[in-house]
C-alpha cells in the first residue's frame, strides 16, 4: 500500500462509519516490515493533512504499546526498525504540532519503560544536544519528550534500579536544566512586550516546572539543593508575576500565567511534604504570597486550578505545626474562613451553569475523587486540615458563619437558598473527620457537633417537603445522608430510605441521580457485624417498581452516547439486583427485556467504560440469581445479543461477553450442553480470538465450563487437539502461564485418562522445557500444584504412578530428579489453602496407593511421609463458601480493551475435595483404613523407611492410632 492510500485508511479509522473496514486493512498492513516507519513518514509530512497525521500518530502509539517487546523484554520488531524508530522519533516529536506531540510522547514513554536507560543510553545526550539558549519552539519539543520519559518516575516506589536511572539523567540533564531555567527567565524579561514570544517562553517555563517536579519526585537532586536560594527566588518571582499580555480572553480557559503558577504550586507542595529541611527556610514567603493570591484572585473558572493548587499548598504547610501556629487565633481564623474558605466553597454562577448544562459532569466533580481540582474540594481539605490542628477554635468560628448563613436563608428562603447550601456544606466540612470512604462514607465525626440534630433542624425538611424546594437543597439533603450514612442507625435508615427512593421520581436530573447514588451506597452499607443496614426483605417489595423506574431513567434518551452517560443509575440497578438476589425471578421478563435493549444500543458505540462495566456487572447478577430458575429464557433472550457483539467485533465488550456466556452455562442446572453452546464451542477455539490478552481469562473459564458439561462431545468433534494447542501457546508465555495451568487442570479433570493419555508426554515435555529454560517461582508453584492435582486423582484413573509412567517416557529417571529437586521442596512453599490441601491429599495417597513408591522408590516413601507431616504442622483451613459479592471501586480500575473481572460472576477457587474438611482427621482415617485393608503394610513401611527419623515415625503413629 502506498503512503497516500495508507494515510486515507488511517483517516477512515477515525470515522465511526468506516472504522471497522479500515481497522481490517490496517491489521493486514501492520504485519509488513517497516510499517511503523511509514506511519512516522505520514506524521512528519504536511502533505497528508492534520487528521491523517493525527490518526497516524495515534495508530503508531497504540501499535508500539502492543508490539514493542514481549513479556521477556525482547523486541518484537526487527532490530533495524527499532534503531530507526529511536533515531527518528525525537527529532520528529520536536517539530510536530502539540496535539501530535502528545501522542508521540506517549509512544516515547512506552519505549522508555522498556529501554530507558540501559538500552537507550544515548537518549539524554541527544535531548541535551538539541537544547538551545533562545529557541523556545525547539526547547519546548525537547522538554515535552523529556517530560514524557521522566514523568514515569512519579508513581514508582524507591529502588536501587530507579535511583540509578534518575542519577544517570541528573548527571547529564541536571546542569543544562538549571541553565535553561536561567535562560528562559532572561528571555521572558527581554520579550515582556512581545506577546507571541512571551507566550512561547511561558510555555517553556510551564514545561520546566513539570520537569522540576519529575526530577525531584523521588529525591531532592543535589544540584537543586545547592541552588535552593536561587531556585526558590525564581519560583517566587513567577508565582507573583503578572503581565497583561498573558491574560487569557474570557473567564473560562486558563492561560499561560495560570498554568505556570499552578505548576509552581505543585512543586511547592512536593517540597513542603518531602524536603522540609532544605525548603523550610524559604516557606514563609510562599505562604504570604499564596494568601495574597487567594484573596485577590477572582472567581472566574479559568482560575479554578490555580486556586485549588494554592489551597493544596497551604494545606500541606499547615500539616507542619510550626507553620500552622500562624492560624491559631480567633481573628486570623475568621479571616481565613471569610476571605479564603467561603469564597471558594460557595456556589458560583458558573457552577450553576454547569449543573444545568452538564449535570453529569457537575455530579462527578462534586461527588467523586475527581473533584480534587475543584475550589470546593480544595477549600474543604484546607479547612479540615486546620480543624485537625485546632478543633475547638475552628469549630466555634465556623459555627458562627453557619448560623449567619442559616439566618440569612430563613429571612427569604426563595431568594437566599444559596446561603443555606453554603451553611450545609460548611457544616459537613467541619463535621467530617477524614475522607469520605467508598464503603462507609464518613467514618469519624467531630465530637463538638451533632450531625443528627443538625439534620433534623436544618436538612430533613428539604428531604420530606413536596413544596417548591430548590433542587440544590434537595441534593444537599440527599448528599448529607450519603456522607454520614454509617453514622445513622438501622432504625433511622428505615425512616430515611423511603425518602431517598422517593426522589428517584424527581424530574430534576441532578436530584434523581444523587438519589440513585445514595440508594446504591446505603444498600451496600453494612454494620459492625457485617450485616446489611437495609435488609433484602425491605427492598424486595419495592424491587419491581424500583428497577423499572431506573431502567426508564436510563433509557430516557435512546441515543447511544446519552443512554450510557449516567453510570450512577446503572450502578443502582446492579446493587438492587445484588441485594434482592433470587427476588428478581418473578420480574425476569421485564429485566431481561431492558438488559437486551440496552446492550444492543450501547454495543453500537461503547462510550462510557464505567457505565458498561456496571451494566455487565448487573447482567452478571441477573444471570447468577435468575439463571438457575429460568435458564432457557435467559439463554434465548441474551444469546442473540451476545452473538451480535462477537460478530461485530465490539472489542470493549467481548471479554465481558465471554464471562457472561460462562456464567449462563454454569447457571443452567441441566448439566448438559444446549444447542447454543454446542455451536459456540468451535468458534471460541479460533486462535485469532486468543490473540487478544483481554479475552484469555474469560475464554479459559468458558472453555473450562464447556468441557465440564460436554467433554465427550468435544472429544468426538476432535476439539481436544485445538484446546491443547491453545494450552501450548499459553504455557510458553509468562504473562499467560497461570491461565495455561487453569486450562490444563480443566482438561485433566474432564477428559478420561484414555483420551488424554496419548497427549500427556507432549504436555510434560512442554512443562519440563519451561522448568529447565525459564523457570520462575510462579511457574514452579503452579507446576507443583498441577502435579498434586494429578497425583491425588487415583479414583479418576490418574495418580502418582500414572504421572511417573509418563514422566519417565520423556526421559528415563527424570521423575526422581523432578520429585526431589522441585516437587517436594516447593510443596512446602505452597501458600493458598486449597493448594496445600490438595498437596496433603496427594502425598497421603502416594503413601497409601502408589505401587512405584511402595516397591521402587523406598527412600522416596520416607521423604514423602516427612513432607506430609511437615504440611500437617500447619494444616490448611478452607474458608466456608462466602456468597458476598465484592464491592469493586472503579476508581482503582483501568478500563480499555482488556480484561476486567466481573465480581458478580466471579467463580470461587474450585475445591476438588469438598468432602475433606479436616485434613488431619482425613489423613488419619485414610492411613488407618489402608493399613487395615493391606494387612498392616503401611505400618511396616513406616517402621522400615522412617527408621532414621524416629520423630517422624512417632508423629505418623499418632495419626494411624487416632
Amino acid at each position: 500500500m502506498d503512503l497516500q492510500s495508507l494515510a486515507m485508511t488511517l483517516e477512515a479509522s477515525l470515522d465511526p462509519t468506516q472504522n471497522k473496514q479500515a481497522e481490517t486493512v490496517l491489521l493486514r498492513e501492520q504485519k509488513k516490515p517497516g510499517f511503523t516507519l511509514l506511519l512516522l513518514r505520514i506524521v512528519a509530512s504536511d502533505t497528508y493533512g492534520s487528521t491523517a497525521r493525527l490518526a497516524s500518530a495515534l495508530y503508531f502509539k497504540n501499535f508500539i504499546r502492543r508490539n514493542w517487546t514481549d513479556e521477556n523484554g525482547n523486541y518484537k520488531l526487527p532490530q533495524q526498525e527499532v534503531v530507526s524508530i529511536k533515531q527518528e522519533l525525537i527529532g520528529l516529536m520536536i517539530n510536530v504540532p502539540a496535539n501530535i506531540q502528545y501522542q508521540l510522547g506517549d509512544a516515547v514513554g512506552v519505549i522508555a519503560d522498556s529501554d530507558f536507560w540501559r538500552r537507550w543510553d544515548t537518549l539524554v545526550d541527544d535531548l541535551v544536544s538539541r537544547l538551545t539558549p533562545e529557541n523556545a519552539r525547539i526547547n519546548n519539543g525537547v522538554l515535552q519528550v523529556a517530560h514524557s520519559i521522566f514523568k514515569r518516575w512519579r508513581p514508582l516506589y524507591r529502588s536501587d534500579e530507579l535511583f540509578t536511572e534518575v542519577n544517570h539523567v541528573l548527571g547529564k540533564f541536571g546542569e543544562p536544566f538549571v541553565q535553561l531555567l536561567g535562560n528562559t527567565d532572561r528571555m521572558i524579561e527581554q520579550n515582556k512586550d512581545d506577546q507571541s514570544a512571551l507566550s512561547q517562553y511561558f510555555s517553556t517555563m510551564n514545561l520546566l516546572m513539570k520537569l522540576l517536579y519529575d526530577l525531584s519526585v523521588q529525591d531532592l537532586p543535589p544540584i537543586f539543593e545547592d541552588n535552593m536560594q536561587s531556585l526558590t527566588s525564581l519560583l517566587h518571582k513567577y508565582l507573583i508575576y503578572d503581565n497583561p499580555l498573558l491574560h487569557s480572553d474570557g473567564d473560562g480557559e486558563s492561560g499561560p500565567l495560570e498554568f505556570v503558577k499552578s505548576g509552581i504550586f505543585e512543586v511547592l507542595v512536593l517540597y513542603a511534604q518531602k524536603y522540609e529541611d532544605a525548603f523550610g527556610p524559604f516557606v514563609d514567603q510562599f505562604v504570604g504570597s499564596s494568601w495574597n493570591l487567594l484573596t485577590t484572585t477572582g472567581l472566574e473558572t479559568k482560575n479554578d486550578i490555580l486556586v485549588s493548587k494554592a489551597l493544596q499548598f497551604l494545606t500541606s504547610v499547615t500539616r507542619l505545626s510550626q507553620h500552622a501556629q500562624a492560624f491559631n487565633n480567633e481573628e486570623t481564623m475568621s479571616q481565613v474562613v471569610e476571605r479564603v474558605v467561603l469564597p471558594n466553597l460557595s456556589l458560583r454562577d458558573s457552577d450553576m451553569e454547569m449543573l444545568e448544562e452538564e449535570p453529569i459532569e457537575f455530579i462527578r466533580r462534586d461527588l467523586e475523587g475527581s473533584d480534587s481540582e475543584t475550589r470546593r474540594r480544595a477549600a474543604t481539605d484546607f479547612l479540615q486540615q486546620i480543624l485537625a490542628q485546632f478543633q475547638k477554635l475552628v469549630t466555634e468560628v465556623v459555627l458562627r458563619y453557619i448560623n449567619h448563613y442559616l439566618s440569612e436563608y430563613s429571612r427569604n428562603p426563595s431568594v437566599n437558598w444559596k446561603s443555606k447550601d453554603t451553611a450545609v456544606y460548611l457544616f459537613s466540612s467541619i463535621a467530617a473527620k477524614g475522607a469520605v470512604t467508598t464503603s462507609q462514607g464518613v467514618k469519624s465525626v467531630n465530637e463538638l457537633v451533632n450531625i443528627l440534630e443538625f439534620f433534623q433542624a436544618n436538612v430533613a425538611a428539604d428531604l420530606v417537603s413536596d413544596s417548591d424546594v430548590p433542587p440544590i437543597l434537595k441534593v444537599d439533603a440527599i448528599k448529607y445522608l450519603y456522607m454520614f450514612r454509617s453514622q445513622i442507625t438501622r432504625e433511622q435508615w428505615r425512616d430515611a430510605f423511603p425518602l431517598v427512593v422517593k426522589h428517584l421520581g424527581s424530574p430534576d436530573y441532578v436530584v434523581y441521580t444523587y438519589a440513585a447514588i445514595a440508594l446504591e451506597r446505603v444498600l451496600a452499607l453494612t454494620d459492625h457485624s457485617k450485616q446489611p443496614v437495609i435488609d433484602s426483605a425491605d427492598v424486595a417489595p419495592l424491587s419491581a417498581q424500583l428497577l423499572e423506574h431506573l431502567f426508564q431513567l436510563i433509557e430516557r434518551n435512546p441515543e447511544p452516547p446519552k443512554l450510557q452517560e449516567n453510570e450512577f443509575l446503572m450502578r443502582s440497578v446492579m446493587r438492587v439486583l445484588i441485594v434482592i438476589r433470587d427476588g428478581v425471578v418473578p420480574i425476569t421478563d421485564v429485566v431481561l427485556a431492558n438488559f437486551a435493549k440496552i446492550t444492543q444500543i450501547i454495543s453500537t458505540n461503547p462510550a462510557n467504560p464505567r457505565f458498561y462495566y456496571y451494566h455487565f456487572e448487573a447482567l452478571g447478577a441477573f444471570i447468577r440469581f435468575a439463571g438457575p430458575r429460568q435458564p432457557e429464557k435467559l439463554e434465548n433472550g441474551l444469546y442473540p445479543v451476545f452473538l451480535n457483539i462477537l460478530e461485530n467485533d465490539v472489542q470493549e465488550f467481548i471479554p465481558y461477553v465471554f464471562q457472561l456466556f460462562a456464567a449462563l452455562l454454569e447457571a443452567n442446572p441441566s448439566g448438559s450442553l444446549t444447542a447454543y453452546y454446542t455451536s459456540l464451542a468451535q468458534p471460541i477455539l479460533n486462535p485469532q480470538l486468543w490473540s487478544s490478552k483481554g479475552n484469555i481469562p474469560a475464554l479459559v473459564r468458558l472453555v473450562s465450563s464447556l468441557m465440564t458439561r460436554g467433554a465427550s462431545q468435544m472429544a468426538e468433534n476432535k476439539q481436544l487437539e485445538s484446546i491443547l494447542g491453545i494450552f501450548q501457546n499459553l504455557i510458553v508465555n509468562k504473562a499467560n502461564e497461570v491461565y495455561g495451568f487453569e486450562l490444563l487442570e480443566s482438561i485433566m479433570a474432564n477428559f478420561a485418562p484414555s483420551i488424554i493419555g496419548p497427549y500427556f508426554v507432549t504436555i510434560l515435555q512442554l512443562l519440563f522445557t519451561r522448568l529447565q529454560n525459564s523457570k520462575t517461582e510462579a511457574f514452579s508453584s503452579r507446576f507443583v500444584r498441577f502435579y498434586h492435582f494429578i497425583s491425588s486423582r487415583i479414583d479418576s484413573g490418574l495418580g502418582a504412578d500414572w504421572f511417573i509412567n509418563h514422566a519417565n517416557q520423556v526421559q528415563e529417571g527424570l521423575y526422581v530428579q523432578l520429585y526431589l529437586s522441585i516437587i517436594l521442596p516447593d510443596t512446602q512453599k505452597l501458600a493458598r489453602p486449597l493448594d496445600r490441601k490438595i498437596a496433603v491429599i496427594s502425598l497421603c495417597k502416594t503413601l497409601t496407593d502408589s505401587v512405584a513408591f511402595a516397591e521402587k522408590y523406598k527412600k522416596g516413601w520416607g521423604f514423602t511421609c516427612e513432607a506430609l507431616l511437615k504440611l500437617l504442622e500447619n494444616p490448611p483451613i478452607i474458608a466456608s463458601m462466602d456468597e458476598t459479592i465484592a464491592d469493586q471501586d472503579v476508581d482503582d480500575m483501568s478500563f480499555g480493551v482488556g480484561f476486567t473481572q466481573l465480581q458478580t460472576t466471579k467463580r470461587p477457587a474450585r475445591d476438588f475435595w469438598p468432602g475433606v474438611t479436616d485434613v488431619k482427621t482425613w489423613v488419619g482415617q485414610e492411613l488407618q483404613s489402608t493399613n487395615a485393608r493391606q494387612g498392616g503394610r503401611i505400618q511396616k513401611f513406616a517402621e522400615e523407611r522412617l527408621s532414621e527419623s524416629p520423630q517422624a515415625l512417632q508423629v505418623l503413629s499418632k495419626y494411624m492410632n487416632r
